[in-house]
């Protein structure tokens, strides 16, 4: 979309205008967003606002930040972790019990969905999934798998939601400085933790967080913040904490902007699809770079796999001198944003790549 640009200032105040209409009743990264693509220079800038305007106006609130954020043709992702997504269908019931519960903290509140194994260990592990964009706890349940797998293993799995209130489109603010400490919606989280940990008897050694997209860049923040809490973390389709600090900052990282990688203190087991459009495959590989940044000198294995009808896979380990695997980097080639070996016709899966909820278990089981 290429429109001549309107002599002097009149385009700005033009497209400031067009913000101020499209921003009523919206807050957050959104509102947040509108605003910077009104005060960008470039041409084009009022026929984009024109656009987004109108989409707004019809309630298409994704297309019309695709419209904002975009360059030119290319499809671009419509917020920091996001994807567009049809609700699936709720999770098929395990022989567990499914309850729900909620938290109160500074930052809000926020409920779960927990599940309790008919068969639980003694003791038991408690693996946090955290749902991406536009998804909730139930559709993120649904898409990986995740409830049967603690049914078959005995452990507990709760999937915190974000709440929209504080985030229009579901995602996790991940990319706002607030929720990158111990506090906002890091300290919600880890709030759920302490509540099922008490409730449940869990062994507070064995706390694991997982997430995808969003939800994965909030895992990396939980890591990062409470190595006390969190025993290691899955990031699938993320990026590690620290990447962004900010709605732009967050857009620029996703496709692959350079930045700062941190040090990740926990063990991380990374899965990323090569031909991810929204999440650039290099933020895996800065994941696992912030996992190994405090501990030089892990031994490197690599083994290969898939091919016929399935997805071909390489997965990377890094094993310190204590024979800890501080890292494990799973790429999959020619997958995009999706969980890789998720449900057919789940929300974002990828049911021709290797199993990444079942990988995931077995990291974590092996880190105790």
């Amino acid at each position: 979309m290429t429109t001549p640009r309107t002599p002097g200032g009149a385009a700005k105040r033009l497209a400031e205008t067009m913000a101020a209409r499209v921003t009523r009743g919206l807050s957050g990264p959104m509102a947040h967003a509108v605003r910077t693509a009104a005060t960008q220079g470039g041409g084009g800038q009022s026929a984009r606002m024109a656009e987004a305007t109108r989409l707004t106006r019809a309630g298409r609130l994704t297309e019309a930040m695709s419209v904002l954020q975009g360059t030119g043709s290319a499809p671009v992702p419509t917020m920091p972790g996001s994807f567009t997504a049809t609700r699936a269908a709720a999770p098929t019931p395990t022989s567990g019990r499914v309850s729900r519960g909620s938290v109160d903290g500074p930052g809000g509140s926020r409920s779960y969905r927990l599940v309790v194994p008919e068969r639980v260990q003694d003791r038991p592990p408690l693996l946090v999934m955290l749902h991406g964009g536009t998804q909730d706890a139930d559709t993120f349940a649904a898409a990986t798998g995740m409830d049967d797998l603690a049914e078959r293993e005995g452990f507990l799995v709760v999937y915190p939601e974000q709440s929209r209130s504080a985030n229009a489109m579901g995602y996790w603010n991940w990319f706002e400085p607030g929720s990158q400490g111990r506090g906002g919606e890091a300290a919600l989280i880890a709030a759920i933790v302490t509540e099922v940990s008490a409730a449940h008897g869990v062994d507070r050694e064995r706390v694991f967080v997982a997430g995808f997209s969003a939800g994965a860049a909030m895992a990396a923040v939980m890591g990062a913040a409470y190595p006390d809490l969190v025993a290691g973390v899955g990031i699938h389709s993320g990026l590690p904490a620290g990447a962004a600090h900010d709605v732009g900052s967050a857009f620029g990282a996703m496709r692959g902007a350079p930045y700062r990688v941190g040090a990740t203190s926990v063990p991380t087991i990374v899965v990323h699809g090569t031909d991810d459009p929204t999440v650039a495959a290099v933020n895996g590989t800065r994941a696992v770079e912030a996992a190994l940044a405090d501990h030089p000198g892990c031994a490197r294995t690599e083994e290969r796999g898939g091919g016929g009808d399935r997805r071909s896979w390489t997965r990377e380990r890094w094993t310190d001198r204590d024979g800890v695997v501080r890292a494990e980097h799973w790429t999959v080639h020619g997958s995009g944003h999706a969980w890789s070996g998720g449900r057919a016709g789940g929300s974002y899966t990828d049911p021709a790549g290797p199993d990444a909820s079942a990988a995931m278990c077995e990291f974590f089981a092996g880190e105790h």
